[in-house]
């Protein structure tokens, strides 16, 4: 009876500690459990074919649509950063490359900015026992975030977001914002984590903000066209080939000296006259015209 008894107890303290227990989610280990987000994949898919029916360098708007509602699906998912970035990055494709007004480009870049700050969050709120302040510096948060694999795209996309969407906002609304300092640190922690991620994508960002951003007292004081120049060097000496790297470079140049702007010229000279990348049709395509624009500008200089 007490061994019935000394059972009884033990399989009741069993049960009584499993239904305590509550086991910590892994969004890893899910996954690979789960297998691919089919959802997702058929994003990819449309994503991969974003140039399909382009008339010149203007893409059509069928595709990237598609690949903009398979994101926004997976995207309802809680917890998911991959759809989001994901979706960030259709959304500037589409306000970039589609042909659409000031209005309706200012709204998906508004769209974009929105969901890349959601996938941001995500990543940060993944790291375990580590707590990143809001003003921690690009360097503590690529530390905390190194081994998260949604953290370079997701800086990256959002911070092409807040750089289009400024432009296209115009100076006012952009300081008021603060988009430039908010550019400058998302580009800043994607070289920290990854400085070859999308071709040395995050020297491109930066060098271009140092070159394009106005310099204001108190807000973007820190604006340096030395920074532009190195940051876009740094660029081209990542990933050579790369039209954006070296159009932007050249766009920065040509603002400088004689020598610089020689320089210039030949580089959008050589981006004329290369193949674009399959893989980025489109946007090299959109590169080239303005390359040519560029040459015939600076032509009729005096």
């Amino acid at each position: 009876m007490r061994r019935l008894l000394a059972g009884l107890l033990l399989s009741a303290a069993a049960l009584a500690a499993s239904a305590q227990f509550v086991p910590t989610p892994d969004y890893r280990r899910d996954t690979l459990l789960i297998g691919p987000n089919p959802v997702l994949a058929a994003g990819d898919a449309a994503w991969s074919h974003r140039d399909q029916g382009r008339v010149g360098t203007r893409a059509s708007a069928q595709r990237i649509s598609e690949a903009i509602t398979g994101y926004e699906r997976a995207a309802e998912a809680p917890g998911e950063a991959e759809p989001r970035w994901k979706l960030a990055r259709a959304l500037f494709f589409k306000a970039k490359f589609t042909g659409l007004d000031r209005d309706r480009q200012l709204a998906l870049y508004e769209k974009a900015r929105r969901v890349g700050d959601e996938a941001i969050a995500i990543v940060r709120r993944r790291v375990s026992g580590e707590r990143l302040s809001a003003d921690a510096s690009p360097a503590k948060v690529a530390e905390a975030l190194s081994r998260e694999k949604d953290a370079a795209p997701a800086y990256f996309w959002t911070a092409v977001a807040w750089g289009e969407w400024a432009l296209v906002a115009g100076r006012v609304a952009a300081a008021r914002t603060g988009a430039a300092t908010k550019v400058r640190d998302d580009a800043a922690t994607v070289i920290a984590l990854d400085p070859d991620f999308e071709e040395g994508g995050g020297y491109r960002i930066l060098g271009r903000l140092h070159d394009r951003a106005p310099r204001i007292p108190y807000l973007t004081g820190w604006v340096s066209r030395s920074e532009a120049i190195r940051n876009l060097r740094l660029a081209v000496r990542t990933a050579p080939r790369n039209f954006v790297n070296r159009h932007f470079l050249a766009e920065a140049l040509a603002e400088e000296s004689a020598a610089e702007k020689a320089e210039a010229v030949q580089i959008e000279k050589e981006i004329v006259s290369d193949a674009p990348s399959p893989g980025r049709l489109v946007e090299d395509l959109s590169i080239q015209d303005e390359a040519k624009r560029n040459l015939a500008a600076w032509r009729a200089r005096p």
